[in-house]
This record gives structure tokens, sequence and C-alpha cells, in this order.
């Protein structure tokens, strides 16, 4: 609803749906996600999720449902919640009453690094509405960069490494020209020091530092089937790094 909402809005006009609830509602992937991103198409335009809160509550109560919005500065966010979230991205809470109530964040990046595609996804409920998505290879991109430099004071996210594997199991290639801005953007490296080669150092040195225990344990409360994770290991990740098809 929404995603409906921010639609008849004309929203997927300037910006574009990516991560997990993205992979999720799109393209199958099978874990819990709810949190909604999105990221401005050009970052030489403006946009602000305030300006879509009459469109998301109109859509709500077109159903019966009450739904409560409200803005977060920066300074609201825990060390965790704020890994990743530059000065300028717009982030609001979403409640609405259910037993028990339900929360759902949306954020979205106004200085987006650059050099990706989007394509229209079609969705049939409540109606009928196209929703403006970074295609695979760039959703790709964007997951590497996150678990190879987000910063969560040295917690593990789980869900990073079990997005990784989705992307293998499906083989989707990676943007790397996109993971680049990514990366450069973030780190501050040259455009010239990242190469296919120091990429694939990075997820090597990565997922020989990682305690793929601690990961296996941070994602089992959103996976469906406990069981997949059984094979995860150091050197079930280090096979799948020599997997990644890379494109520019």
């Amino acid at each position: 609803m929404c995603l409906s909402g921010l639609s008849r809005g004309g929203f997927f006009q300037k910006a574009a749906f990516y991560g997990g609830t993205c992979l999720r509602i799109f393209h199958g992937l099978n874990r819990f996600s709810e949190d909604l991103d999105f990221s401005l198409i050009d970052k030489k335009s403006s946009l602000s999720l305030e300006d879509y809160f009459e469109d998301i509550v109109r859509e709500f109560q077109g159903l019966g449902r009450e739904v409560e919005i409200s803005k977060r500065t920066k300074r609201n966010f825990t060390n965790v919640e704020s890994a990743f979230l530059k000065d300028n991205t717009d982030v609001i809470n979403l409640k609405f009453q259910t037993e028990p109530s339900i929360k759902i964040k949306l954020e979205v990046d106004t200085t987006p690094p650059g050099l990706f595609s989007t394509e229209h996804k079609l969705l049939m409920l409540p109606y009928s509405f196209m929703v403006r998505c970074y295609t695979l290879p760039d959703l790709f991109a964007g997951k590497m960069h996150a678990l190879l430099f987000r910063k969560w004071n040295n917690r593990i996210k789980g869900r990073d490494w079990y997005d990784f594997e989705w992307y293998l199991r499906n083989n989707i290639p990676l943007n790397f020209a996109h993971f680049t801005e990514r990366a450069v953007q973030s780190e501050g490296f040259s455009k010239d020091f990242i190469t296919r080669e120091t990429f694939r150092e990075f997820l090597k040195e990565k997922i020989n530092t990682t305690n793929i225990k601690e990961v296996k344990q941070d994602v089992l409360r959103f996976v469906k089937i406990p069981k997949e994770l059984d094979i995860w290991s150091k050197d079930y990740f280090l096979q799948l790094a020599e997997r990644v098809s890379i494109v520019d």
C-alpha cells in the first residue's frame, strides 16, 4: 500500500526502489525484509518524502487503515541504525495499527552514486501499478558495497551474506561501474584504485576475517528454511567469491 501511494503521487518519476525489500517483492528473495529504500534517479533533482505523506495516508485510509508518519533526523538514530546514513538522507517512520502495531522505515538517498540503471516492475495489489526499481546487477553492486564497507560497530549483518548467496544462486552479474561509484563516494577511494582485482581481494579478506557462525546466527530469524544455512563456512563463501561475474 505504501508503494501504491507513492506511485499515485508520482514519486517514481524521481526515485527508484532498491534494497532487500525490493529484492523480496519483485525477485522472490526468500527472507524477511520490510523497510523501504529509495534513491533519487538524478541527484541534481530535489525530493522530500514529506511531500508524499498525504498520498501514503490516503492509500491506507482507502482500505480502512489508519497510519502514522513521522520524519526522523539523523540525531535520532543509534550508531547501528545510522551506518551508511548520509546527512542528506531522508528517513521517515511509517506506523499502522495491527495486533501488534507494525512500523516500517522509509529511506531515500538524495545524493546517490551514479552509473546505475532502472526498470519498471509491475505490482498488482491493491491494484495494478508500476514501481521503478534498480536493475539486478545494480542491486547486486549495492549489496556487495554494503557487505564490504558497511560499518556496524563490529556487529555482523547476516542479511548481507544471505543476499550475496542469493545473487550467486541466481546467476546475477555485478555492475562494477556502480560498485566503484559507491566505493569512491563512501570510502574516498580513487577510481583507479578500485579494480576487479582489488574488489576480489577485499571480498576474500572480508570472508577470511568474518565469523561465519555469527553471520548464520544473525540471519536465522529472517529466513524460512534454516537448513539452507548448514553449508555456510569460510570455504563455501570463498568459493562463491570465485563465481562472482562482473560486468561494466
